[in-house]
């Protein structure tokens, strides 16, 4: 018997179990290609699934009587693993597609180093990979999740029609993005509260042009800030992706706007992690011994900066953030 036969769809405990269900078989989908190890696509759509999965487990926790071995924390920790093979695989096909080819001679054979490493630790990271995968505690998760999805349990709140509850189940994770310090990232505070009201921010406002060596000195210095941000902007993309049967081109707006940022951040912190591996494997002053790369990473940052800086710019605007908690409040479209 499959969940949508045992309840009414339109219930928050149905809402649930079929998330829960879309995305354990996403995961499960991806599984035997990942241990074959032959595409590197697998194993990123297996890793989505997982945090889609997490997302789901987490979003819809005050109707969900989950068994311990399938909740938050256990599926977060394999999706980890699986993360970090996917940011290997991310990392060697930068190198190789994007920047191998461009670079001078001397700085290939410097970067043949680093490939040779990299690939190495790919070997091993796949090795965990296999044997995670192969273990008791995902080998738990699966057989705990496929029984709770025959016999779901919930909380006393499970027949409650999931339009009634969406705000209440989206506005806290969004809450904790808009209250995240990133957005405050590079940003001058305004003295001057007429000119505040005047721009409809709350006295804070992104200066407008950075230098791309300001950003790199950010960056630097902080740059953790904005990776934190990006996460938090990942669970409420993921968060969203579950509901959007229940609202219309509005809330599809916003939700773009999650997954653009999440994708101008991600540009960021993958250009750093890989300057980071580099300086790591090889010891040196890459912007020394290797020009060429390291201003075409700086330029990418850049780049990836000036694409965020106008979506930290929209959001900065509290027209811009009633609009989204507005959204959220008027569910559009009632499922089928």
């Amino acid at each position: 018997m499959t969940i949508e036969t045992q309840l009414k769809p339109n219930t928050l405990g149905n809402w649930a179990a079929l998330g829960i269900q879309k995305y354990l078989n996403k995961v499960l989908s991806h599984e035997a290609a990942v241990l074959k190890d032959e595409d590197p696509e697998e194993l990123h759509q297996m890793r989505v699934g997982m945090r889609r999965l997490r997302s789901a487990a987490t979003g819809f926790a005050p109707v969900l009587n989950l068994p311990k071995a399938a909740g938050d924390r256990p599926i977060g920790k394999i999706a980890r693993r699986l993360g970090e093979l996917r940011d290997l695989d991310v990392l060697l096909e930068a190198l190789n597609t994007h920047y191998y080819p461009q670079l001078p001679e001397p700085e290939k054979k410097a970067l043949d180093v680093v490939l040779l490493q990299l690939v190495k630790r790919r070997h091993k990271a796949f090795k965990l990979v296999r044997s995670t995968l192969e273990g008791k505690k995902y080998q738990q998760m699966k057989q705990q999740l496929q029984q709770w999805i025959d016999f779901p349990q919930y909380t006393a709140i499970e027949k409650l029609p999931v339009e009634e509850v969406l705000p209440d189940l989206l506005l806290p994770q969004v809450s904790k993005l808009f209250l995240h310090p990133g957005w405050l990232f590079g940003v001058e505070h305004l003295s001057d509260e007429t000119e505040a009201v005047e721009n409809n921010s709350d006295g804070n406002q992104p200066t407008q042009t950075l230098s791309k060596k300001k950003v790199e000195k950010l960056l630097t210095a902080h740059g953790e800030v904005l990776h934190s941000l990006r996460k938090q902007t990942k669970r409420v993309r993921y968060l969203m992706n579950l509901f959007t049967d229940f609202y219309g081109p509005t809330y599809d707006a916003y939700l773009q706007d999650m997954k653009d940022i999440q994708e101008c951040l991600g540009d960021i912190q993958d250009s750093m992690v890989l300057e980071a591996v580099l300086v790591d494997i090889l010891g040196d002053d890459i912007k020394k011994n290797l020009p060429k790369l390291a201003n075409h990473l700086a330029r990418s940052r850049y780049q990836a900066w000036c694409r965020w800086a106008q979506f930290q710019r929209r959001y900065l605007n509290l027209v811009i953030r009633k609009g989204f908690h507005s959204a959220l409040l008027h569910p559009e479209v009632e499922s089928s």
